[in-house]
Protein backbone atom coordinates (compact mmCIF):
# COMPACT_ATOMS: atom_id res chain seq x y z
CA UNK A 1 0.00 0.00 0.00
CA UNK A 2 3.53 2.32 0.45
CA UNK A 3 3.57 4.75 -2.51
CA UNK A 4 6.25 4.73 -4.25
CA UNK A 5 7.79 7.77 -3.57
CA UNK A 6 8.20 7.06 0.58
CA UNK A 7 10.44 3.91 -0.74
CA UNK A 8 12.60 6.29 -2.40
CA UNK A 9 16.35 6.93 -0.11
CA UNK A 10 16.31 10.70 0.71
CA UNK A 11 18.39 12.40 -1.69
CA UNK A 12 20.22 15.56 0.03
CA UNK A 13 20.12 18.71 -1.81
CA UNK A 14 24.07 18.46 -2.37
CA UNK A 15 23.60 15.30 -4.27
CA UNK A 16 20.46 16.42 -6.00
CA UNK A 17 20.78 16.44 -10.03
CA UNK A 18 18.97 19.18 -12.28
CA UNK A 19 16.36 16.09 -13.40
CA UNK A 20 15.27 16.74 -9.88
CA UNK A 21 12.22 18.63 -9.18
CA UNK A 22 13.53 20.74 -6.58
CA UNK A 23 16.84 21.67 -8.00
CA UNK A 24 15.52 22.46 -11.44
CA UNK A 25 12.26 24.57 -9.50
CA UNK A 26 14.79 26.25 -7.33
CA UNK A 27 17.37 26.65 -10.74
CA UNK A 28 14.68 27.91 -12.82
CA UNK A 29 13.92 31.11 -11.19
CA UNK A 30 16.69 32.64 -12.22
CA UNK A 31 16.35 34.34 -15.98
CA UNK A 32 19.91 33.53 -17.30
CA UNK A 33 19.59 29.78 -16.18
CA UNK A 34 15.92 29.38 -18.03
CA UNK A 35 18.28 31.15 -21.02
CA UNK A 36 21.11 28.85 -21.28
CA UNK A 37 18.68 25.61 -20.58
CA UNK A 38 16.85 27.02 -23.94
CA UNK A 39 19.67 27.34 -26.17
CA UNK A 40 21.85 24.03 -24.47
CA UNK A 41 18.46 22.59 -25.86
CA UNK A 42 17.27 23.09 -28.96
CA UNK A 43 21.14 24.32 -29.98
CA UNK A 44 20.14 27.88 -30.77
CA UNK A 45 21.41 31.69 -29.02
CA UNK A 46 18.77 33.95 -27.79
CA UNK A 47 19.41 37.39 -27.15
CA UNK A 48 17.56 37.97 -24.60
CA UNK A 49 14.85 36.90 -22.91
CA UNK A 50 12.06 39.08 -22.81
CA UNK A 51 9.49 37.39 -20.43
CA UNK A 52 9.77 34.16 -18.19
CA UNK A 53 7.74 33.05 -15.41
CA UNK A 54 8.62 29.86 -13.11
CA UNK A 55 5.59 27.09 -12.75
CA UNK A 56 3.20 29.60 -15.12
CA UNK A 57 -0.31 28.04 -14.19
CA UNK A 58 -2.53 28.26 -17.26
CA UNK A 59 -6.56 27.74 -16.79
CA UNK A 60 -8.57 26.16 -18.57
CA UNK A 61 -12.74 26.41 -18.75
CA UNK A 62 -14.08 26.00 -15.61
CA UNK A 63 -14.33 22.63 -14.34
CA UNK A 64 -11.86 21.87 -16.75
CA UNK A 65 -8.40 20.48 -16.38
CA UNK A 66 -5.28 23.38 -16.65
CA UNK A 67 -1.88 22.73 -16.69
CA UNK A 68 1.04 24.10 -14.29
CA UNK A 69 4.47 24.77 -16.49
CA UNK A 70 7.81 24.42 -15.15
CA UNK A 71 8.72 27.27 -16.72
CA UNK A 72 7.46 29.28 -19.90
CA UNK A 73 9.44 32.10 -21.37
CA UNK A 74 9.29 34.13 -24.05
CA UNK A 75 12.22 35.95 -26.45
CA UNK A 76 12.83 39.11 -27.77
CA UNK A 77 11.23 38.02 -30.98
CA UNK A 78 8.34 36.84 -29.87
CA UNK A 79 9.24 33.09 -29.72
CA UNK A 80 7.34 31.18 -26.41
CA UNK A 81 9.38 28.30 -25.08
CA UNK A 82 7.85 26.17 -22.55
CA UNK A 83 10.29 23.53 -20.48
CA UNK A 84 9.28 20.60 -18.76
CA UNK A 85 11.52 18.13 -16.98
CA UNK A 86 10.12 14.66 -17.05
CA UNK A 87 12.25 12.33 -14.60
CA UNK A 88 10.30 8.87 -14.93
CA UNK A 89 8.39 7.39 -18.16
CA UNK A 90 5.22 7.94 -17.27
CA UNK A 91 3.81 6.80 -20.66
CA UNK A 92 1.54 10.20 -21.41
CA UNK A 93 4.39 12.37 -23.28
CA UNK A 94 3.52 12.39 -26.49
CA UNK A 95 -0.41 13.62 -25.78
CA UNK A 96 0.86 15.89 -22.73
CA UNK A 97 2.94 17.79 -25.19
CA UNK A 98 -0.89 17.97 -27.34
CA UNK A 99 -2.75 19.06 -24.73
CA UNK A 100 0.26 21.81 -23.33
CA UNK A 101 -0.16 23.31 -27.05
CA UNK A 102 -3.53 23.92 -27.01
CA UNK A 103 -3.76 25.41 -23.43
CA UNK A 104 -0.24 27.41 -24.27
CA UNK A 105 -2.29 29.16 -27.52
CA UNK A 106 -5.85 30.14 -26.25
CA UNK A 107 -4.49 33.24 -24.33
CA UNK A 108 -2.70 34.42 -27.34
CA UNK A 109 -6.04 35.44 -28.56
CA UNK A 110 -8.59 38.21 -27.00
CA UNK A 111 -12.19 37.08 -27.36
CA UNK A 112 -13.76 37.82 -30.52
CA UNK A 113 -10.18 38.41 -32.34
CA UNK A 114 -10.05 37.87 -35.69
CA UNK A 115 -7.81 35.83 -37.55
CA UNK A 116 -4.92 34.06 -35.83
CA UNK A 117 -1.89 36.18 -36.44
CA UNK A 118 -1.03 36.27 -33.01
CA UNK A 119 0.02 33.14 -32.11
CA UNK A 120 3.38 33.45 -31.79
CA UNK A 121 5.90 30.54 -32.87
CA UNK A 122 6.08 28.20 -29.80
CA UNK A 123 8.74 25.48 -28.69
CA UNK A 124 7.63 22.85 -25.94
CA UNK A 125 10.97 21.04 -24.49
CA UNK A 126 10.33 17.72 -22.56
CA UNK A 127 13.74 17.16 -20.92
CA UNK A 128 13.42 13.03 -20.29
CA UNK A 129 15.37 10.56 -18.10
CA UNK A 130 14.33 8.13 -20.66
CA UNK A 131 13.96 6.99 -24.28
CA UNK A 132 10.64 7.89 -24.92
CA UNK A 133 10.68 6.48 -28.78
CA UNK A 134 13.72 3.67 -28.53
CA UNK A 135 15.87 5.19 -31.44
CA UNK A 136 18.57 6.38 -29.27
CA UNK A 137 18.36 9.82 -30.23
CA UNK A 138 19.66 12.79 -27.96
CA UNK A 139 16.70 14.77 -29.74
CA UNK A 140 13.66 14.28 -31.02
CA UNK A 141 12.05 17.20 -33.17
CA UNK A 142 8.58 17.00 -34.10
CA UNK A 143 6.54 20.08 -36.25
CA UNK A 144 3.47 19.28 -38.38
CA UNK A 145 4.08 18.28 -42.22
CA UNK A 146 2.61 16.66 -45.24
CA UNK A 147 2.03 13.02 -45.24
CA UNK A 148 2.13 12.60 -48.81
CA UNK A 149 4.94 15.53 -49.35
CA UNK A 150 6.88 15.04 -45.86
CA UNK A 151 9.48 18.38 -47.11
CA UNK A 152 6.25 20.12 -47.22
CA UNK A 153 5.41 21.73 -43.48
CA UNK A 154 2.10 22.88 -42.31
CA UNK A 155 3.50 26.15 -41.11
CA UNK A 156 1.52 26.20 -37.57
CA UNK A 157 5.11 27.51 -35.96
CA UNK A 158 5.02 25.08 -33.62
CA UNK A 159 7.78 22.81 -32.49
CA UNK A 160 7.74 19.79 -29.86
CA UNK A 161 11.47 18.58 -28.33
CA UNK A 162 11.90 15.74 -26.68
CA UNK A 163 15.61 15.35 -24.86
CA UNK A 164 16.69 11.96 -23.44
CA UNK A 165 19.41 11.51 -21.26
CA UNK A 166 19.71 8.27 -22.58
CA UNK A 167 21.00 9.06 -25.83
CA UNK A 168 23.75 7.62 -27.85
CA UNK A 169 23.83 9.13 -31.27
CA UNK A 170 26.58 11.43 -30.26
CA UNK A 171 27.96 11.69 -33.87
CA UNK A 172 24.90 13.58 -34.84
CA UNK A 173 24.41 15.81 -32.62
CA UNK A 174 26.00 19.08 -31.46
CA UNK A 175 28.27 18.13 -28.05
CA UNK A 176 27.12 20.92 -25.89
CA UNK A 177 23.74 18.73 -26.13
CA UNK A 178 25.35 15.95 -25.30
CA UNK A 179 27.12 17.42 -22.32
CA UNK A 180 24.51 18.84 -21.08
CA UNK A 181 21.86 16.03 -21.36
CA UNK A 182 24.82 14.23 -19.52
CA UNK A 183 24.74 16.86 -16.73
CA UNK A 184 21.60 16.72 -16.05
CA UNK A 185 21.26 13.87 -15.31
CA UNK A 186 24.42 14.10 -12.69
CA UNK A 187 25.15 17.32 -12.35
CA UNK A 188 28.63 17.39 -10.63
CA UNK A 189 31.68 18.62 -10.98
CA UNK A 190 32.76 15.03 -12.46
CA UNK A 191 30.73 15.55 -15.67
CA UNK A 192 32.02 19.14 -16.64
CA UNK A 193 34.45 17.99 -19.35
CA UNK A 194 37.05 20.73 -19.71
CA UNK A 195 36.09 21.13 -23.24
CA UNK A 196 32.50 22.21 -22.36
CA UNK A 197 30.61 24.92 -23.59
CA UNK A 198 31.38 28.18 -21.13
CA UNK A 199 27.21 27.90 -21.07
CA UNK A 200 27.42 24.51 -19.37
CA UNK A 201 29.99 25.91 -16.69
CA UNK A 202 28.09 28.91 -15.62
CA UNK A 203 24.82 26.73 -15.50
CA UNK A 204 27.06 24.35 -12.69
CA UNK A 205 28.33 27.17 -10.91
CA UNK A 206 24.79 28.41 -10.73
CA UNK A 207 23.68 24.59 -9.34
CA UNK A 208 26.89 25.09 -7.25
CA UNK A 209 25.83 27.90 -5.53
CA UNK A 210 22.36 26.83 -4.70
CA UNK A 211 23.92 23.72 -3.35
CA UNK A 212 26.03 25.29 -1.04
CA UNK A 213 23.29 27.40 0.24
CA UNK A 214 22.81 26.96 4.18
CA UNK A 215 18.71 28.48 3.81
CA UNK A 216 17.94 26.73 0.43
CA UNK A 217 18.87 23.39 2.22
CA UNK A 218 16.94 24.19 5.45
CA UNK A 219 13.89 24.95 3.36
CA UNK A 220 14.16 21.95 1.26
CA UNK A 221 14.34 19.60 4.37
CA UNK A 222 11.21 21.97 5.70
CA UNK A 223 9.05 20.47 2.05
CA UNK A 224 10.85 17.38 1.81
CA UNK A 225 9.00 16.62 5.00
CA UNK A 226 5.94 17.99 4.31
CA UNK A 227 5.62 16.19 1.37
CA UNK A 228 6.16 12.69 2.84
CA UNK A 229 3.72 13.82 5.74
CA UNK A 230 0.84 14.73 3.19
CA UNK A 231 1.69 11.26 1.15
CA UNK A 232 1.50 9.20 4.84
CA UNK A 233 -1.32 11.10 5.60
CA UNK A 234 -2.87 10.06 2.10
CA UNK A 235 -1.94 6.58 2.40
CA UNK A 236 -4.00 6.51 5.66
CA UNK A 237 -7.11 7.94 4.49
CA UNK A 238 -6.87 4.68 1.62
CA UNK A 239 -6.38 2.81 4.11
CA UNK A 240 -9.30 3.08 6.46
CA UNK A 241 -11.18 3.09 4.36
CA UNK A 242 -10.41 -0.40 3.60
CA UNK A 243 -10.45 -1.23 6.95
CA UNK A 244 -13.89 0.15 7.42
CA UNK A 245 -15.25 -2.27 4.27
CA UNK A 246 -13.76 -5.02 6.13
CA UNK A 247 -15.15 -4.25 9.10
CA UNK A 248 -18.91 -3.72 7.81
CA UNK A 249 -18.33 -7.44 5.75
CA UNK A 250 -17.09 -8.56 9.43
CA UNK A 251 -20.13 -7.79 10.92
CA UNK A 252 -22.56 -9.33 8.64
CA UNK A 253 -20.38 -12.39 9.02
CA UNK A 254 -18.79 -12.86 5.49
CA UNK A 255 -15.71 -14.88 5.84
CA UNK A 256 -12.15 -14.09 4.98
CA UNK A 257 -12.33 -15.38 1.32
CA UNK A 258 -15.65 -14.06 1.09
CA UNK A 259 -14.13 -10.27 2.20
CA UNK A 260 -11.00 -10.88 -0.19
CA UNK A 261 -13.35 -12.06 -3.31
CA UNK A 262 -16.05 -8.78 -3.12
CA UNK A 263 -13.26 -6.26 -1.95
CA UNK A 264 -10.73 -7.58 -5.11
CA UNK A 265 -7.93 -8.00 -2.06
CA UNK A 266 -5.15 -10.67 -1.47
CA UNK A 267 -6.76 -13.25 1.61
CA UNK A 268 -3.36 -12.65 3.72
CA UNK A 269 -4.11 -9.11 3.63
CA UNK A 270 -8.00 -9.23 4.64
CA UNK A 271 -6.58 -12.25 7.26
CA UNK A 272 -4.07 -9.86 8.96
CA UNK A 273 -7.02 -6.79 8.98
CA UNK A 274 -9.07 -9.26 10.50
CA UNK A 275 -6.67 -10.14 13.13
CA UNK A 276 -6.06 -6.93 14.11
CA UNK A 277 -10.14 -6.40 14.30
CA UNK A 278 -10.68 -9.03 16.66
CA UNK A 279 -7.25 -8.60 18.87
CA UNK A 280 -8.47 -4.40 19.23
CA UNK A 281 -11.83 -3.98 19.29
CA UNK A 282 -11.94 -0.55 20.59
CA UNK A 283 -9.52 0.59 18.05
CA UNK A 284 -11.10 3.01 15.58
CA UNK A 285 -10.26 2.21 11.47
CA UNK A 286 -7.53 4.99 11.34
CA UNK A 287 -6.08 3.45 14.27
CA UNK A 288 -6.38 -0.04 12.94
CA UNK A 289 -5.21 1.47 9.46
CA UNK A 290 -1.81 3.07 11.31
CA UNK A 291 -1.11 -0.79 12.94
CA UNK A 292 -1.09 -2.11 8.83
CA UNK A 293 1.01 0.21 7.49
CA UNK A 294 3.41 1.06 10.60
CA UNK A 295 3.33 -2.37 12.97
CA UNK A 296 1.81 -2.96 16.01
CA UNK A 297 3.14 -1.59 18.69
CA UNK A 298 5.21 -3.90 20.99
CA UNK A 299 3.28 -4.28 24.86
Amino acid sequence: MQMDTDNEPFNPLKDMNLMDDFLFDVATVDLETCKIIIELSLGITLTKIAWKEGQKVVHNLPGKRGIRMDFYAEDDQGRVFDVEMQKRNRGNIPKRTRFYQALIDAPMLKSGEQGFDHLKPAYIIVICGFDQYGYGFYRYTFDNRCKELPELLMGDECQKIILNTKGTNDEDVEKPLVDFLHYIEKSSEDNIPEDCDERLKHLHRKLEEIKANEQMGVTYMKMEERDRLIRKEGELKGESKIVSMIRKKLAKNKNIIEIAEELELENNYVQKVTALLREEPDKTDEQVAEMVIYGKEEK
